[in-house]
């Protein structure tokens, strides 16, 4: 699934909606961190949970993750 053509505008599109929706959720929960609102906090930490979660399922069933890659599939190397 890491074909070049698989890699086109609407699996950058996604991800950066992906990434969006982390970030808003992040800070959401930094300000619940801030204000001292433990059952916010619990709430907010619990949806940050949830939009990392989706953004890792994409990307390994893109081939992009850690469980996305099979045999003989090309791996991004980050070193």
């Amino acid at each position: 699934m890491t074909d070049p053509d698989h890699l086109d505008e609407g699996f950058f599109w996604r991800y950066r909606e992906l990434l969006d929706a982390e970030d808003a959720a992040f800070d959401e929960l930094e300000h619940a961190y801030e204000e001292g609102d433990r059952a916010r906090y619990e709430q907010d930490l619990a949806l940050w949970r949830t939009v990392v979660e989706r953004r890792a399922v994409f990307l390994d069933r893109t081939g992009f993750g850690p469980g996305g890659a099979t045999a003989g599939t090309p791996r991004l190397v980050t070193s």
